[in-house]
């Protein structure tokens, strides 16, 4: 069994005033998982986009505005939001301090597609550094 050190984990700047640090991918060894959290300056989060697969956003602490497609709901710490497959959606912080949420998405490798074209668009991945 593997025991998988979270906190040794590196952050890395996923885009400016956003922090990523990953807890399960297939560069970790899963094959059905890839979890990651997020550390998100005020105003700033995750632009619009889509999965193949489904997700769960959940707000460990602070207080997001995510939305999916027209819909948009204020989401607080201890709660989380099912993304259907294939639905477009992000969220914002909406507060002063740090937004931390956590993505679990049913697949190990990220993969998303983006309205703003110049977001990476697949990470964690075979032949990727983590």
């Amino acid at each position: 069994m593997d025991v998988l050190k979270h906190a040794e984990q590196p952050l890395e700047t996923w885009r400016e005033g956003v922090l990523t640090q990953m807890r399960m991918s297939y560069l970790l060894g899963g094959r059905q998982l890839c979890i990651f959290d997020q550390f998100c300056d005020p105003g700033l989060g995750a632009p619009t986009h889509m999965h193949a697969v489904e997700e769960v956003l959940e707000v460990i602490y602070g207080t997001a505005e995510i939305w999916i497609g027209e819909e948009k709901s204020i989401v607080q710490a201890n709660q989380s939001v099912v993304v259907p497959a294939g639905f477009r959606h992000g969220f914002r912080n909406m507060l002063t301090t740090t937004l931390h949420v956590r993505a679990t998405l049913a697949a190990s490798i990220f993969e998303a597609a983006y309205d703003n074209k110049i977001e990476s668009s697949r990470r964690w991945s075979p032949g990727q550094p983590a």
